[in-house]
């Protein structure tokens, strides 16, 4: 009877186990799924797929910074501002893409979606991977001649904003760099230079104790499932860790992404 009773308390106890195993993986997967897979709001293949809109369309072209599936959704809080009621924002921002992916996709991505404005974004990576700085000047030379050549379109490139928010750190040392390869793209191009970099380095100098930058995997599943499962907000957890911009050392809070959605909607109304 014992060994009955016992054998039962362990097969419930594994039974138990298995379904808060079960549940821990589901909700992992589902905020992996959110946070890393999940297509943008209106992407190209979506709002391009029948030609030109209705309205003149704004396409913000870059990664994960401008996706904004992790850390603020600048693109959406421009599309939900008043004054750009009348304007279609497409999101062509792809997670983890450098330069390199985003030449590849320029046609059927930005080109293809005919538009009126042009914003670009695109480079973090370049610098977390190492790519030389001639491929990177060479790929944001094409990207933004190949959109020029095929449309109308007003472009605007931004500058990189810090990794982590130590700013005398080595990668903001090489950061500064590809920045530099910004600005001498869009004055050559005669096109937008919108300064993130600075506007951020403006607010941390106001800020002590500024973290250097530690970003990993995990920290990036944990700072994600904060905010889709415990409905923090972005601000809420970069301050929870300890930054004042930045939720996990690369992409940025509500107020980092209020800077980029306020410079680029100056750029559009100017």
């Amino acid at each position: 009877m014992k060994r009955t009773m016992k054998r039962r308390i362990i097969i419930g106890l594994c039974a138990l186990l298995a379904t808060v195993l079960a549940t821990v993986l589901g909700l992992t997967g589902a905020v992996g799924y959110l946070t890393f897979l999940r297509p943008a709001d209106n992407p190209p293949a979506e709002a391009c797929a029948g030609g030109a809109g209705t309205r003149p369309r704004v396409v913000a072209a870059g990664a994960s910074m401008t996706q904004g599936a992790l850390g603020a959704n600048w693109v959406g809080a421009l599309r939900e501002r008043a004054e750009f009621r009348g304007h279609e924002f497409v999101n062509a921002g792809v997670n983890g893409n450098t330069t390199a992916d985003l030449r590849q996709r320029v046609d059927g991505d930005i080109v293809a979606c005919r538009p009126a404005a042009v914003t670009i974004l695109i480079g973090t990576n370049d610098v977390r991977n190492g790519v030389p700085l001639e491929e990177y000047r060479a790929n944001l030379d094409a990207i933004v001649d190949r959109v020029r050549a095929r449309t109308g379109a007003r472009v605007a490139l931004v500058s990189l904003p810090p990794l982590g928010e130590d700013l005398g750190s080595e990668i903001n040392g090489r950061l500064g760099a590809y920045n530099a390869v910004i600005r001498e793209v869009a004055a050559r191009a005669r096109a937008g230079y919108l300064p993130l970099y600075e506007r951020v380095v403006e607010e941390l100098r106001l800020t002590e104790g500024r973290m250097p930058y530690d970003f990993s995997f995990p920290l990036a599943l944990a700072v994600a499932a904060q905010h889709y499962l415990l409905g923090r907000s972005w601000d809420e957890i970069a301050r929870a860790g300890g930054r004042a911009l930045l939720v996990d050392h690369v992409h940025l809070s509500d107020r980092g992404g209020a800077l980029v959605a306020d410079l680029v909607g100056g750029w559009l109304a100017g």
